[in-house]
């Protein structure tokens, strides 16, 4: 159903950018996204725990190698004693072969785990997307939409599977060694810390800029998926118009800011390595500097200052690790803070509480002075709306493009909720009751005619699943659908493409006629569903929609007058106002918009004859 009128004024490219630009907090650890991820990580807690045992002991052993070398020099390999030597090599052999297997099941463990919470993730996006109201995809690009549940997820897939455990283990393995460091020689031990409060400055200096380098990422990562979609979906109007040009500069310019951004992150990082490894040159120069002055003073074993080094050279190992993850961290809190706010963004149009099911309906529709605006900042596009339509009676909506004649098709389904007044179905107001409960009770039939790629079958029983086949041909036959399905090669199993491109318009609207036959509701909405089509498809489509109409209440909109003489009732709208109602006969005697409209369309084509 076209949703237009709630569009954004500014247009689709301005909303692009919008919704690609949001801002984020720039923590560089936002505990607000970390708890709300971590509830993905809970039902795995078995396997989180045992992967946090498995990083316990790799941090374990990495303290355990240098002191059991250094007790290998001390006390064997300087006195020469044999057995202590091989004993100490033994442990040391056993030691680096445990923290290998530690560190693969640690890895294997978090990944297993990463990879079903990313999916849970992904799963749950979904389900928030389609609880959301049309509003909010009025004024959404589809690609940005997508690059939040694809992207933005993906970024946080590292955070959940290595970010956390790893930061907790680089972090012990940095307190271990100092420990250790300090136990073995207070004196050198200090000595080696002198570069300590230069590295937390460059850290912070790196922290700092890559927060807007990697939120910048996001942002414009998000806005080339929307370009890509936008573009591909409007390939037709492209090529039609012959603006490949255009439109290639126009993605040109996005995925350059993409490419810029992310070499302005990666750029941080490759400075920032290169000054941790120097670091920790310098502090390898320091410790055999003043421990070789310390040895000769005998101050100081061969052992200790072998164990000093391979204790220096690992405390910038966590350190490198840190900074590599701080970039993985930069990037999953940007992309996090964006998931988040869609896991929590609220539908406008939300069942009361304790809503309660809607029973099975005759399909009355009344409308009580209803008053409505797509946004409360937006103007209002119906005044004072008040209609009854009666179960089983079909009724036309016709008036100017833009006159409201969708926006009250909308309210009846409670796709948006009125501004003002009611909107009742069997006099139950439409806001009391369960969501579904109405919506199962209904049927659609646009100009769109959208199907969704599968089987003609599946597409038939789409608002059925459980029909059988033979139901589904029933309805096709019903809806004049039979015919060209069975001459397909595949007939029902015919694999339908995205968005319907190896069907013609007629044959698509066809299969939604059936769709809706199927599904059998009591109340029926068309809208426009033979603006596009041939005079020949349209008595096609004419002669499955009475069969469709009977024992519904059904509301239609047209444009085509000859589509709808033989309603009911037709209401008249203009600028959101009924302005008119009664037959086709009575309307066109009188002079008002109904006849105008006539005279339009059939004026002159009698006149040609």
């Amino acid at each position: 159903m076209a949703l237009s009128t709630g569009a954004s004024a500014a247009g689709p490219r301005s909303t692009l950018r919008g919704a690609a630009g949001e801002g984020a907090s720039g923590q560089l650890f936002n505990w607000r996204v970390v708890r709300r991820m971590l509830v993905y990580v809970w039902p795995y807690r078995r396997r989180v725990t045992a992967a946090i045992a498995l990083m316990l002991a790799t941090t374990g052993l990495t303290l355990l190698a240098p002191y059991l070398i250094k007790q290998a020099i001390d006390q064997g390999i300087t006195p020469g004693n044999v057995p202590v030597l091989l004993g100490n090599g033994l442990a040391l052999a056993a030691a680096y072969g445990l923290q290998f297997a530690a560190a693969v099941g640690q890895r294997y463990l978090l990944g297993w785990v990463g990879q079903r919470a990313l999916a849970d993730v992904r799963a749950d996006l979904f389900r928030r997307l389609q609880r959301l109201s049309m509003r909010f995809f009025d004024t959404q690009i589809v690609g940005v939409v997508v690059s939040r549940v694809i992207n933005d997820v993906a970024t946080i897939s590292d955070l959940l599977s290595q970010g956390l455990v790893s930061l907790a283990g680089d972090v012990l393995v940095l307190i271990g060694i100092i420990v250790v460091m300090l136990g073995l020689n207070l004196k050198l031990a200090l000595i080696s810390f002198i570069v300590v409060p230069i590295m937390a400055l460059v850290t912070r200096a790196f922290t700092v800029r890559a927060r807007t380098a990697f939120r910048q990422t996001r942002s414009t990562v998000a806005a080339v998926v929307g370009d890509l979609a936008e573009d591909i979906a409007g390939m037709r109007v492209i090529q039609a118009f012959a603006q490949e040009a255009v439109s290639q500069a126009r993605f040109e310019k996005v995925n350059e800011a993409n490419r810029n951004a992310h070499v302005q992150a990666m750029s941080l990082s490759f400075v920032f390595l290169p000054t941790v490894e120097f670091l920790g040159v310098l502090a390898t120069g320091i410790v055999l500097w003043f421990s070789a002055r310390a040895m000769a003073a005998g101050e100081v074993t061969l052992g200790v200052l072998v164990a000093f080094l391979a204790y220096v050279s690992r405390f910038f190992q966590p350190i490198q690790e840190l900074s590599q993850l701080q970039t993985t961290l930069q990037s999953a809190m940007a992309g996090g803070e964006q998931v988040v706010r869609l896991l929590e963004t609220a539908p406008q149009v939300q069942d009361a509480p304790g809503a309660a099911e809607l029973p099975p309906i005759e399909g009355r529709i009344t409308f009580e002075h209803v008053s409505f605006a797509y946004r409360p900042d937006a103007p209002t596009v119906l005044h004072d709306i008040s209609l009854d339509i009666a179960p089983g009676e079909t009724v036309a909506l016709v008036g100017p493009t833009g006159a409201g004649k969708t926006s009250l098709a909308n309210l009846i389904l409670r796709l948006y909720d009125v501004s003002q007044g009611a909107v009742r179905i069997d006099g139950v107001d439409v806001r009391t009751v369960a969501q579904d409960s109405l919506r199962r009770q209904t049927g659609v039939v646009s100009q769109d005619s959208f199907l969704f790629a599968g089987t003609v079958a599946d597409n038939i029983r789409f608002g059925r699943p459980p029909a059988t086949l033979e139901a589904v041909q029933a309805a096709a036959r019903l809806a004049n659908a039979d015919g060209f399905i069975a001459d397909l090669p595949e007939g029902y199993d015919t694999h339908i493409l995205e968005g319907g491109v190896n069907f013609s318009l007629g044959q698509r609207q066809l299969i939604c006629i059936a769709r809706a036959l199927l599904a059998d509701p009591r109340i029926l909405i068309l809208d426009e569903a033979t603006a596009h089509v041939d005079t020949v498809t349209e008595v096609l489509i004419q002669q499955a929609l009475e069969r469709l109409f009977a024992g519904r209440t059904t509301v239609v909109i047209a444009h085509r007058l000859s589509t709808i003489q033989h309603a009911d009732r037709i209401y008249v709208v203009s600028a959101g106002r009924i302005v008119q109602q009664g037959r086709h006969a009575e309307l066109v005697r009188v002079e008002g918009l109904y006849r105008t409209l006539y005279e339009r369309q059939f004026v002159p084509l009698a006149e040609g004859l």
